[in-house]
């Protein structure tokens, strides 16, 4: 069966959204992750820690992650400052 989405692994990084890590205080040293970016295409690329293998026996029961799929976390600092940069429609 086919996906209603998938990600293009074609687009192109358009901009960052909210500040930096390095700005942001959650690295120390260089401008590493995490991030928030939006795509040329719409779509947003979240770069974090992967945890999936941590949370996969304990996900909520209308959750799922596919073999293809990663479970990312990003500091809560990072999403608030990115909160008046992403689109509400």
């Amino acid at each position: 069966m086919a996906r209603l989405w998938e990600a293009n692994p074609s687009a192109e990084f358009k901009r960052r959204l909210g500040r930096s890590a390095l700005e942001l205080g959650n690295t120390n040293s260089s401008p590493s992750c995490p991030d928030i970016w939006e795509m040329d295409n719409g779509d947003f690329a979240i770069i974090g820690r992967d945890v999936t293998a941590a949370y996969t026996g304990r996900l909520p029961h209308d959750v799922s992650v596919a073999a293809d799929e990663r479970i990312v976390v990003i500091p809560r600092n990072m999403l608030i400052a990115a909160k008046p940069e992403i689109p509400h429609a």
